[in-house]
């Protein structure tokens, strides 16, 4: 008897059957976890050295230094759009992770796996000028995920476009940067305004 096609369920299954998928996606899972937790103490920095700006900014304003004030705030503006991208990549790779184990747990591939990819491409390229170290291991993981990707479509005769962002990967990146500007707003205080010359005289 010829031995009946399996339905996609059972493709998927038997994709992930023997485990090396499920190892890979898990080994994914630690890896984004250590670049999470690289960019978590990379935003503890940050916001160490905005409270130091900060307070130098309050105190040239109140010595009337306003030189020196306007450029302890320009230094704390810089600092806050990098805690603004470091607190929004990680939003982002949360929700990655999630993803990851949705497909690791479930085999949802086709749907998940490239809004993934599209998430993990956008934060590498947030990151690729201030962070090039986590940048580039995410690109890797990208890589990794898309060999996995290409991999999977093949077991269950599905195909991926990688290539371009799926709505899902840009919701996720915008989200993410929305609740960052909204967690940067309550977390640090106001920059003091600074007197200019005409408002003195």
């Amino acid at each position: 008897m010829f031995r009946k096609k399996l339905s996609l369920s059972e493709r998927i299954k038997e994709a992930f059957q023997p485990t090396p998928m499920k190892q890979k996606i898990s080994s994914t899972l630690h890896r984004l976890k250590v670049q999470q937790k690289q960019l978590d103490r990379k935003t503890n920095q940050l916001q160490s050295r905005d409270r130091d700006l900060y307070k130098k900014c309050v105190s040239a304003v109140q010595e009337k230094k306003n030189e020196l004030a306007t450029m302890y705030a320009n230094e704390c503006a810089e600092v806050r759009k990098m805690v603004m991208t470091t607190i929004r990549s990680q939003l982002a790779l949360e929700q990655v992770s999630l993803r990851l184990e949705t497909i690791k747990d479930f085999g949802d591939v086709t749907f998940l796996m490239s809004s993934v990819l599209g998430v993990i491409g956008g934060v590498k390229n947030q990151l690729s000028n201030m962070l090039p170290e986590i940048s580039s291991e995410l690109a890797d993981i990208g890589d990794s995920l898309q060999t996995m990707t290409i991999e999977m479509g093949e077991a269950t005769e599905q195909t991926f476009d990688a290539s371009t962002p799926t709505e899902e990967a840009t919701k996720i990146l915008e989200e993410a940067k929305t609740v960052a500007e909204q967690k940067v707003k309550e977390d640090f205080p106001e920059i003091p305004s600074i007197p200019t010359k005409e408002s003195q005289t």
